[in-house]
């Protein structure tokens, strides 16, 4: 399938592994200029050098914590000088620390709204004005199934992924007649570092072992195994393309069935 992207210019936020690196390979190997981001410096340039051998495209590699204003400037003028106007923006960032409300401190909240949230709402400030311009443009978040089915353990990521589902709803209502769809996908429990950190923390609060608690997440989900990014990545760069130009304001998911609800 021909997803029309050959030439389009994508930012990928925390891409230099697991779902947002799953997400720049996949949009490289579709035919897009990738900017790819993440604090580790050299990680992010291994990360570009592999997507650019495995690809052939113009792929950037930009060290930037999008919790920060300057950050992101860096990350948008980088794609501005280098690749050119930004047509797709993928907003994804690590997941913040695991644990019931009273564990985390007012430092650790504010913390999270930058990572989460602020991050979000600035990056889509920055490109949103030439999208406008061009008439086009794809706006995809990578939120959580804690969006729909808040996940026990996980308040920091129940709270503020479901701001940025709001906000994201809200702006493709005012976006939508300018060509410009936003969108949110909902990893599940998918084998990245993010989940081997979330099992050693559930296997130190319950007593038991890492094993344990991939096993307890296998059992809750229909197709009884945990999901690879690049099944996640897929649809990411479905949404991105032509071919879901009357796709807007959705939130989906990629969980191999675990959110029970009807809607």
């Amino acid at each position: 399938m021909d997803l029309g992207l050959k030439g389009r210019v994508a930012i990928v936020g925390g891409s230099s592994r697991g779902l947002g690196y799953a997400v720049a390979h996949e949009l490289a190997a579709a035919g897009c200029n990738v900017v790819i981001c993440a604090r580790d410096a050299v990680a992010v340039a291994d990360a570009a050098a592999r997507i650019k051998a495995e690809t052939g495209v113009h792929v950037v590699g930009v060290p930037a914590n999008l919790s920060s204003r300057e950050g992101i400037d860096t990350v948008t003028a980088a794609a501005r000088e280098q690749v050119g106007a930004v047509d797709i923006l993928v907003n994804n960032t690590g997941g913040p620390p695991a644990g019931p409300f009273e564990s985390h401190t007012p430092d650790a909240w504010t913390a999270a709204v930058s990572l989460l949230l602020e991050s979000v709402i600035n990056l889509t400030r920055a490109v949103l004005p030439g999208m406008k311009e061009r008439k086009w443009g794809r706006i995809i978040n990578i939120t959580s199934i804690a969006v729909k089915q808040p996940v026990d353990g996980l308040i920091l990521s129940n709270t503020l992924r479901a701001g940025v589902t709001g906000f994201a709803r809200t702006l493709a209502n005012e976006e939508a007649r300018n060509g410009i769809t936003v969108n949110s996908v909902m990893p599940g429990y998918t084998r990245t570092e993010r989940l081997v950190q979330l099992a050693q923390h559930n296997a130190t609060t319950r007593g038991t072992d890492v094993g344990t608690a991939y096993a307890q997440w296998e059992a809750e989900i229909p197709m009884r195994r945990l999901g690879e990014p690049e099944e996640l990545a897929a649809l990411v760069a479905f949404l991105a393309s032509t071919r879901a130009s009357y796709i807007t304001g959705q939130s989906i998911a990629v969980d191999g069935g675990w959110i029970r609800s009807l809607l």
